[in-house]
């Protein structure tokens, strides 16, 4: 469905910078969401860089901040899976600073939010799910792995049910967390650009909706914090089962 240039969904349109031929009917070309998924990698690293590059004593903001974050990420690495789960802190640091970026750089003006597609953030969950369900399998076994989606002292004439449920419970989870995190920037952008519409036309009376729009950009950026650290959460926390009987 074509978008108006001043629709509120306009915003989400994908639209292509480098054209390139489909492959096996797959269209790759390169898009203004590719364009600033990259721009969150080189953000990340910009900061980290600039952050980290005296590595004083005395830390400075740039440097606090950093740190800060690396720790706030090891509290819910640490919290959640445990000691051994420090192996796997640096997929969680990266997942964690890679949905912030993408949501972060949605607020600039005319700026691209790659995290409010649901097949970016889909991708994100599947590669969450797929890495502990290959952990879980590893670390518990098959057997083991799947007698979780039957809990000790069921009857047996129940227990086919309660194994597809919870396989499906189970199997919902990229899903779940695609959905939240892209549903949450979608909604949020949405109202900004809806509220902002109403600044310019109403003239002097524009003051109440200007005011309401930066209190709601400020509400806007915790949302966007919140959901990278939810995404996050939830990650370690299914991470955490996979590593259960390891840890016991």
């Amino acid at each position: 469905m074509a978008t108006g240039q001043h629709s509120p969904i306009a915003q989400f349109e994908i639209t292509p910078i480098i054209p390139i031929d489909p492959v096996l009917g797959y269209n790759i070309s390169f898009t203004n969401s590719s364009l600033f998924m990259v721009l969150a990698v080189i953000s990340i690293w910009l900061f980290f860089s600039l952050a980290m590059r005296q590595r004083a004593m005395v830390p400075g903001r740039l440097q606090s901040l950093a740190e800060v974050t690396y720790q706030f990420v090891d509290g819910i690495v640490e919290e959640n899976i445990g000691h051994r789960g420090r192996r796997y802190f640096p997929y969680m640091f990266s997942l964690f600073l890679f949905v912030l970026a993408g949501n972060l750089l949605g607020m600039v003006p005319y700026s691209f939010t790659f995290t409010s597609h649901i097949m970016t953030t889909f991708a994100l969950g599947a590669l969450v799910f797929i890495g502990v369900t290959v952990v879980g399998l590893i670390h518990q076994g098959p057997v083991k792995f799947f007698k979780h989606f039957v809990p000790d002292g069921l009857p047996l004439w129940i227990a086919p049910v309660v194994f597809i449920i919870e396989l499906i419970s189970f199997l919902s989870r990229p899903f779940s967390l695609g959905i939240r995190l892209a549903a949450n920037m979608m909604a949020g952008h949405t109202l900004l650009k809806v509220i902002a519409g109403f600044v310019v036309p109403l003239g002097v009376f524009g003051i109440a909706p200007m005011v309401f729009l930066v209190l709601l950009t400020g509400f806007e950026i915790f949302i966007a914090i919140l959901q990278a650290y939810i995404f996050t959460l939830l990650s370690s926390m299914y991470l955490a089962e996979a590593l259960h009987d390891e840890e016991h």
